[in-house]
C-alpha cells in the first residue's frame, strides 16, 4: 500500500478514535442517540472502504464515461447505505464514560418523572405513559451504557424525551475520567503521525499514487 492510500484508510478512523477518546476522557457522560452513534462509526470507516473494497470492485468502465464523477456516486451509494442500515436500526441510546450502577438511579428519576408507573425488572425498564420498553446494557471495559429497544411497539417521540431529559440530569455529572480514553487517544495520534511520516518521507509515492487515482 501506497502512502496516499493509507492516508485515505486511516485519516477518518483516527478522528473517529480523537473524537471517542476526547468524550471518555472529559469526565462527564456523554449522551447520543444510537442513530448518531452508527452514523459517526460509519464515516469513520468510509476511508477504508473508501480504499479497501471501492478500489478492489472499481467500476473502470463506468470510470471511462463519467470521469471522477465517478468516486462522487461510489461515495454517495455508500452513504446511501448507512443511511438506510441507520434509519432501520430500532430505537437507542448510548450514554458514554458511565456505569450501569451510576446511571440506573438517574434512569429511575427520569422515569418516574415522566410516568409514576414506571417499573423496573431486572435490566429492563418500562416506561407506559411514553410507550418506551428499554433493555439497560452497560459495557464495563469500555464504561459505557446503551439502552436498546426492548421490543418493535416503540415511540420514537417517547425515545427522544428520554434521551432530552437524561442529558439534562446528566450534563453536571461528574463521573471521572475513563482510562479507555489513553488508548484511544493514543492509537489516533499514532495513526496521524504515522500517515503524516510517511508521507512526508515518499513524496513521489503520493504523487505516484495521486496520478493513478486521477486515471481512474
Amino acid at each position: 500500500m501506497d502512502p496516499l492510500h493509507f492516508c485515505i484508510a486511516v485519516v477518518p478512523l483516527a478522528v473517529y478514535l480523537l473524537m471517542i477518546g476526547y468524550l471518555n476522557f472529559g469526565g462527564r457522560p456523554f449522551v447520543t442517540t444510537g442513530t448518531r452513534d452508527a452514523a459517526a462509526l460509519g464515516i469513520g470507516l468510509a476511508g477504508l472502504v473508501a480504499a479497501g473494497p471501492m478500489i478492489l470492485f472499481f467500476p473502470e468502465s463506468a470510470a471511462s464515461h463519467f470521469g471522477n464523477w465517478v468516486w462522487v456516486m461510489l461515495l454517495a451509494f455508500y452513504g446511501l447505505f448507512v443511511s438506510m442500515f441507520v434509519l432501520m436500526m430500532r430505537p437507542r441510546i448510548v450514554i458514554y464514560n458511565i456505569t450501569a450502577e451510576q446511571l440506573r438511579p438517574v434512569l429511575t428519576s427520569v422515569a418516574m418523572e415522566l410516568d409514576s408507573k414506571s417499573r423496573w425488572a431486572g435490566n429492563s425498564l418500562l416506561i407506559p405513559g411514553r410507550n418506551v420498553h428499554l433493555h439497560l446494557e452497560p459495557t464495563n471495559w469500555l464504561k459505557n451504557v446503551q439502552l436498546t429497544s426492548g421490543g418493535n411497539q416503540q415511540s420514537y417521540d417517547g425515545w427522544r424525551v428520554v434521551e432530552s431529559e437524561l442529558s439534562k440530569r446528566l450534563k453536571d455529572y461528574a463521573s471521572g475520567p475513563n482510562l479507555i480514553a489513553f488508548p484511544l487517544l493514543i492509537t489516533a495520534l499514532g495513526l496521524a503521525i504515522a500517515t503524516a511520516t510517511w508521507m512526508l518521507m515518499d513524496m513521489h509515492g503520493v504523487a505516484a499514487a495521486w496520478e493513478e487515482l486521477r486515471r481512474y
